[in-house]
């Protein structure tokens, strides 16, 4: 089989690929490392030639207009034309239907035209991963005051998420657009969690934490949940504290 895999020299797509590889696929990373621009749209037709599956990983989180959307726009186009289209796989944000960020906002106009597009498309959403939660507690771990939204987070190994979306793509096809399980990691953690165990690996003492309320659509949602897992959603991977152990 012949997959592409947009986005992937980041981090899920260099796994995405990996996985797809070790398992008897043939995986191709397109990136503009490789020639491919989302955003314009150069070598995109080339690289999408005789791709049987597509997992959809690329985004960028300030050109996302650009990057996610616009790019997202120019993939349908280039498959809309063939009588027996590729099998598509986006990966997205849990909530991002629910929160007026503007990065996610675009992630769900992603889901919203690959739905109307008449693709076979699986839409496959992921809670934030344990490296962005890691990258967030140490901005708010400098020094001894921490500046705290009252946030949660159910992060996630993105190594596990590119696993289920290997599995995914090595499944059956979709004869539409379909939403999968949502998947998150095993536990939740408050923001205030992460930067005292971000600051205990560093074998540093907790902060003094000052609660920063939430004022604005963006925090509202985060201090609602709208980022956590359902009911429904595929728990796995390693959590947040284990992940800081590797």
């Amino acid at each position: 089989m012949n997959v592409v895999v947009t986005g992937g020299s980041g981090g899920l797509g260099r796994e995405v690929v990996r996985g797809l590889r070790m398992r008897g696929a043939k995986a191709a990373a397109v990136s503009r490392r490789t020639g491919v621009n989302l955003a314009t749209g150069e070598g995109l037709g080339s690289a999408l030639a005789g791709a049987e599956l597509i997992v959809h990983a690329a985004t960028h989180p300030t050109r996302y207009r650009a990057v996610d959307l616009e790019g997202t726009r120019k993939i349908i186009r280039v498959l809309a034309d063939r009588p027996d289209p590729p099998h598509l796989i986006y990966i997205s944000i849990v909530g991002c239907d629910r929160n007026p960020y503007p990065y996610y906002r675009a992630k769900y106009a992603c889901e919203l035209v690959l739905e109307r597009s008449g693709l076979p498309v699986t839409v496959v959403r992921a809670t934030q991963f344990h490296t962005l939660v890691a990258t967030i507690a140490r901005a708010c771990a400098h020094g001894p005051i921490s500046l705290q939204p009252l946030v949660s987070f159910q992060s996630c190994d993105h190594r596990w998420v590119a696993g289920r979306l290997v599995d995914t793509a090595l499944g059956e096809a979709p004869p539409a657009y379909l939403r999968a399980a949502d998947l998150a990691g095993p536990e939740r953690t408050t923001l205030g969690e992460a930067v005292n165990l971000i600051r205990q690996a560093a074998g540093k003492r907790p902060p003094r934490v000052v609660r920063l309320p939430a004022v604005g659509g963006t925090l509202r949602a985060f201090a609602g949940g709208t980022n956590l897992a359902g009911a429904d959603a595929e728990i796995g991977g390693s959590s947040f504290r284990d992940s800081l152990r590797n």
